[in-house]
């Protein structure tokens, strides 16, 4: 069992509130310096997380304090935007998650339709899409949007 890191309080309720499970394959939107998808990442045996963040400068944090965990193959992170982020079809995600992300609270609304549909998109058949917001966690029903 790998060693557990340091992470605040609040991040931690929101991890252990995911519905992590082996062999997942998990999407976090919004990742910023990628804390929780690095967790994941430690956490979490045969594992895939993809984190996204429109931002190049929290691209490249997460990039250069994950250099383990995305050589392993479990992470990996890309900058763009979730309102025009086009999935592969192949490898769809059990569920994403997203934390503080202006598009999916509300702070956006004229790209939260468009995130809110990329995202469907992006998910398995029964995949779930988690914000923050409820304690800790809120569910959003994108059924809507399949």
């Amino acid at each position: 069992m790998s060693m557990k890191s340091k992470i605040s309080r609040r991040l931690e309720e929101i991890l252990t509130a995911l519905p992590l499970k082996e062999g997942q394959r998990i999407l976090e939107i919004g990742c910023g310096t990628g804390v929780l998808a690095r967790e994941i990442a430690r956490r979490v045996n045969d594992v895939y997380v993809l984190g996204l963040d429109r931002s190049a400068n929290a691209i490249k944090q997460s990039v250069s304090g994950s250099r383990a965990e995305i050589s392993s193959g479990k992470l990996q992170f890309l900058k763009a935007a979730i309102e025009e982020f086009e999935f592969d079809d192949n490898n769809l995600f059990d569920f994403a998650f997203a934390i503080r992300v202006g598009a999916l609270d509300g702070r956006h609304p004229e790209i939260e339709e468009k995130a809110l549909s990329n995202i469907a998109k992006a998910l398995k058949k029964n995949g779930k899409l988690f914000i923050d917001g409820g304690s800790p966690l809120q569910e959003i029903d994108i059924r809507k949007y399949r």
